[in-house]
Formats: structure tokens, C-alpha cells, sequence
């Protein structure tokens, strides 16, 4: 089981006074608290060696080949209806719905047995994954834009520093207190259920990005010029109503409740104008290009992260030897964040040169993977993998900013899926093919040598791409001159 790091929302023109200045408060250290604890679970980095241990006592091909595919196939299978559902719901019931998931992994995390348990506990994870959308889309639907880069900031620092002291915490306890794997469980039951008690206490939205939306900006304002003038009331409000409903898209329908008006919208009129934005979106070549990094990186950041406590097990078996899992998951979250916020201020231009440094850095994280396959040394594999994380969230943080620039929110939020689940596709192929019982059902070091070809194939790809951009523009100039010259 493994946390990506998720991408940043971006700011947006919207205006929508949601809350009064400085009401985004509450709702955000809410958030920032459920999104801490739901992420302080000490047991995690430890999930590989407490399976194959003498508490679940499965064996490497149950988990690796029957047990860890279970949740690419449950994520992928519930990515989308997940989506529509947290837009209709406004978030709040699905944040709350991650919390009760992740209560029911941990509580079967500690008490059930067997293969086929514990294949159903990574269902419930899966569930917890998929839901993740609601808890980096509800402040949006609670403050103004104005505040979205701070809010934005917070979320994901509480995320983050909930992962690093759960991490640090579980390898204190494990190697300092001599906890037990059974114990640092309890803890991250104890952690998840405080979250899921914070989620009852957000606010809940009054609007989210499709589903239920503000018609026009300003409209407020303009209600209220209307109101003041006495006699031309009623007559006024309904050419407000007019005006408005003139603006409003096909197949909305168009409420007056409590002085305000909104709007319902169908499903359908959802779906065509998804179709719509994604046709537009990926019109573009330059966020095809981020896109599509993005979507197979994706995929083999998660098959690498989710089997690399398995081969750490394999090469250094925790029955014999001290583990470290814990400290180098908060390493490489500490030096990935620091290394993201020095991306921030480096100045290149990413249109130019872009694909040539995708395809150069997806040729280090394929070496680094290799290296951490064939050496078999646990701390190479340690340092190799710290190194892969760090690089996939620097590049990925690029891919996001690249993408995000010229993008309203709700083509984002789209996006942001859309790239999400075209890694999962492929992911699920992938495990079906390589790691499935059902499939090949490899062993994890031959898997590895396929993720580091796989990352070794996404870098030619990329290196072909930008070398054949780079010489197209140098081209164009100089057919650019002989047109001017008339030859």
C-alpha cells in the first residue's frame, strides 16, 4: 500500500465569496487534521514483513502475486465512479467514507486471516485510495480563490508530515521500544479513527465543481442593487432571473431557494461537458506530452513503490536482520519536498527542454531501479530508492505546474483523472501480465528488471520526441526566411 504524492490544485479566476475573509480557516485546520492522522500510520513502511511474518503468515507468492494486485484492480475499478460520486455528494460524505475504509483496513489489518481476508482488506485500502479526491477537492468548494495557493499549501504539508512522523514514529517504536508489528498497528487504527471522527466536524459545501454550482459571478451584488429599489422589486428580480437563465448552459434547471439561485444539473449535462473540456485539453501538444509522462511515470511509480518493501525483504529478510523501512520512507519524503520546493525556483524554459529532461531523468530512475534489483545489498537499495522517489516528485511537480498553468479547475480536476486513470489501465496490465498468479506471476526480481526496461522505454520514447521538436523548430525559422524572401 502506498501514498503518491497527489498534484496541486491550481489558483483559478473564479470568484465566488464562499465564506467571509478569514472563514477559510476552520474548515482548513480541519482538514489539515484529518489529512495528518489519516496519514500517521507507523505500521506501513512495516506491511510487507508483518504479512509474511508469524501474525498473518502468508506466503511471498500469496502476497506479492494473489494479495498486493487486489488494490490496482479495486483503485482502478473505483477511480471514476468515485469522481462523479464525491462532485454530487459535495465531498463531505466521501471524506468520510476514506476515514470508515481505512478504519475497517487497519481493524482487518490486525484480526483477520487468510488469503482471501486479507485480499478484501486491500478492496477497503482500495476504496480509501480512490476516495483521496475528496479530501484534495473540498476546500476548493469552501474558500475564495484568493486563498487557494495557502489552503493548497497547508493540505499538503499536513499530508506529508503525518506520512514523515508515522514513518519516523514506527521505526522508533520498532527498533528503540522493540514494538511489535501487531502493536504499531493499533497505533494506525488509533491514528485513522481519530480522522475519521474530524471528518464529522468540516463544514458541509454549499457547491462543487459540476453537480452544484454558483451561476454567474457577482450575482449576489447585483440581487442586492436590485432589492434596493422599492417598487421595481419583484419586476427587477424576475429580469435578474431572466438574465440569468440566458446564461446558464442547456439541460440545467434553474432554482430560486432561500434568495439565492442555483443550479441542478444532470448527469448528462456532466458528462458532455467533460467530453467537451477533454477534447479541448488534450488539443494541446505541449499538455499531451506533460500528460502522457505523467500517466505511464505513474504507473511504474506505484508498481515500483508498492513491491520495493518486497524485495527489501527479499534481500534482507526482517527474521534475520534489522529493518529500516520506516526511516527511509520519511527520507524520502523530507529530501522529495525539499527537492520539489527547489524546483520552484529554478528558471528553464520546460517548453524548450522539457522532454529532452523527462527523457534524461526517466533514464536515472530506470538505472536507480536496475541497480536496486541487481546489487543485493539492502542499503544500495535504501539509497537507490530514495533517489527514485525524490526524482519522480521533482518531475512530477513539473508535469503539474506545466499542466495546471493554463487550466481552469475544472479542466484540472479532469485532467488530474483522466492522466490518473490511464496509469491505473495500465498499471492493471501490467500486474495482470507480470505479477498475477493468473498471469506470469514473477518473481520480484525479474519484475523489477521489467520496471527498470519499462522506465528505460519511456525514456527513449521521450529523447525521440524532443530531439525531433528540438529540430523541427530549428527548421522553421529558416523556411520562415525563404517565405519572407519569396524563393
Amino acid at each position: 500500500m502506498s501514498n503518491e504524492m497527489e498534484p496541486r490544485e491550481p489558483v483559478t479566476s473564479r470568484k465566488a465569496p464562499l465564506l467571509p475573509r478569514g472563514g477559510w480557516l476552520l474548515p482548513t485546520c480541519i482538514l489539515c487534521t484529518n489529512g495528518f492522522f489519516s496519514n500517521l500510520r507507523p505500521s506501513e513502511p512495516f506491511l510487507t514483513p508483518y504479512l509474511l511474518g508469524p501474525d498473518k503468515n502468508l506466503t511471498e507468492r500469496q502476497v506479492f502475486n494473489e494479495v498486493y494486485p487486489v488494490w490496482t484492480y479495486s483503485y482502478l475499478l473505483l477511480l471514476f465512479p468515485v469522481f462523479i460520486t464525491t462532485d454530487y455528494l459535495r465531498y463531505k460524505p466521501v471524506i468520510v467514507l476514506q476515514g470508515l475504509s481505512l478504519i475497517i483496513t487497519w481493524f482487518m489489518l490486525l484480526y483477520a486471516q487468510g488469503t482471501l481476508a486479507i485480499q478484501f482488506l486491500e478492496f477497503f485500502y482500495g476504496i480509501s485510495t480512490a476516495t483521496e479526491i475528496a479530501y484534495y477537492s473540498y476546500i476548493y468548494s469552501m474558500v475564495e480563490p484568493r486563498v487557494y495557493q495557502k489552503v493548497t499549501s497547508y493540505c499538503r504539508t499536513a499530508t506529508l508530515t503525518g506520512f514523515t512522523v508515522g514513518s519516523v514514529t514506527g521505526q522508533v517504536l520498532r527498533s528503540v521500544a522493540h514494538w511489535s508489528l501487531f502493536s504499531l498497528n493499533v497505533i494506525s487504527l488509533i491514528s485513522v479513527s481519530i480522522a475519521f471522527s474530524t471528518a464529522w466536524f468540516l463544514p458541509m459545501p454549499r457547491k462543487s465543481l459540476f453537480f452544484h454550482q454558483s451561476l454567474i459571478d457577482g450575482k449576489e451584488s447585483k440581487r442586492g442593487e436590485y432589492e434596493k429599489k422599492g417598487n421595481q422589486q419583484n419586476g427587477d428580480l424576475e429580469c435578474a432571473a431572466e438574465e440569468i437563465e440566458a446564461r446558464v448552459p442547456l439541460n440545467t434547471n434553474l432554482h430560486y431557494v432561500a434568495g439565492k439561485f442555483t443550479a441542478k444539473v444532470t448527469l448528462v449535462t456532466v458528462l458532455r461537458a467533460l467530453w467537451k473540456d477533454f477534447l479541448h485539453c488534450y488539443s494541446s501538444r505541449t499538455l499531451l506530452c506533460w500528460s502522457v509522462w505523467w500517466a505511464l511515470s505513474t504507473c511504474g511509480y506505484f508498481q515500483v513503490v508498492n513491491y520495493s518493501q518486497g524485495l527489501w525483504e527479499m534481500v534482507a529478510p526482517s527474521s534475520q536482520s534489522e529493518i529500516y523501512n520506516g526511516s527511509v520512507e520519511a527520507v524520502a519524503t523530507l529530501l522529495g519536498a525539499v527537492a520539489v520546493f527547489i524546483v520552484g525556483y529554478i528558471k528553464i524554459s520546460w517548453s524548450t527542454w522539457g522532454e529532452l529532461l523527462l527523457a534524461a531523468f526517466a533514464m536515472i530512475i530506470a538505472v536507480t531501479v536496475y541497480i536496486m534489483d541487481v546489487v543485493g545489498n539492502i542499503w544500495v537499495c535504501y539509497v537507490m530508492y530514495v533517489l527514485f522517489r525524490s526524482i519522480y516528485m521533482i518531475l512530477i511537480t513539473i508535469a503539474t505546474f506545466q499542466i495546471a498553468a493554463n487550466l481552469s479547475m475544472e479542466c484540472y480536476a479532469l485532467v488530474f483523472g483522466v492522466n490518473t486513470f490511464i496509469a491505473l489501465v495500465l498499471q492493471t496490465l501490467m500486474t495482470v501480465i507480470v505479477v498475477d498468479s493468473c498471469g506470469l506471476g514473477l518473481d520480484l526480481f525479474t519484475q523489477f528488471k521489467i520496471y527498470a526496461g519499462y522506465f528505460a522505454v519511456i525514456s527513449i520514447v521521450f529523447f525521440v520526441s524532443a530531439v525531433s521538436h528540438i529540430v523541427k523548430n530549428c527548421r522553421r525559422p529558416k523556411q520562415d526566411t525563404l517565405d519572407s524572401s519569396g524563393t
